[in-house]
């Protein structure tokens, strides 16, 4: 069973956090500076459960652009379960819910292996390849 929250407190936060540090520090090699940024703080995060483990995390963050989704990351012994899709699925019900309007921008930074989950809620590839965090990405939108 999968289940997906909002990080309510510190706990929350500290496990969405040892993901975070699990898949991207440690197994794609992202420095940590660039992965603990300034925008934790004003972010929104969450946490998903596999059968009552910590599993997958991510956030989301309004942006002079519009709404951008950020840090989706799964442990390596969840993933290809449904942890990835519920996420996204419980993060863009938020952000219709309490953030954005109609007409506004909901965007991210892909990185190649993930297009095709995001492709499945309406997002499309805008622009040219790009490298973040030595890691090559294509910017993906929709539009709500």
């Amino acid at each position: 069973m999968i289940r997906v929250k909002k990080v309510e407190n510190q706990e929350e936060l500290d496990q969405a956090f040892a993901i975070r540090e699990k898949v991207f520090i440690e197994e794609q090699l992202c420095d940590r500076v660039e992965e603990f940024d300034e925008f934790d703080a004003e972010s929104t995060h969450f946490i998903a459960y596999y059968q009552g483990e910590p599993a997958g995390t991510s956030r989301y963050r309004t942006t002079k652009k519009g709404v951008k989704l950020e840090r989706f990351a799964v442990y390596d012994e969840y993933r290809g379960k449904g942890v990835g899709k519920h996420l996204v699925q419980v993060v863009l019900a938020d952000v219709q819910s309490n953030v954005a309007k109609p007409g506004t921008l909901i965007y991210l930074h892909a990185q190649l292996t993930a297009m095709p989950l995001y492709t499945k809620y309406g997002f499309v590839k805008v622009g040219e390849k790009f490298v973040e965090a030595a890691i090559e990405h294509y910017e993906m939108q929709k539009t709500l």
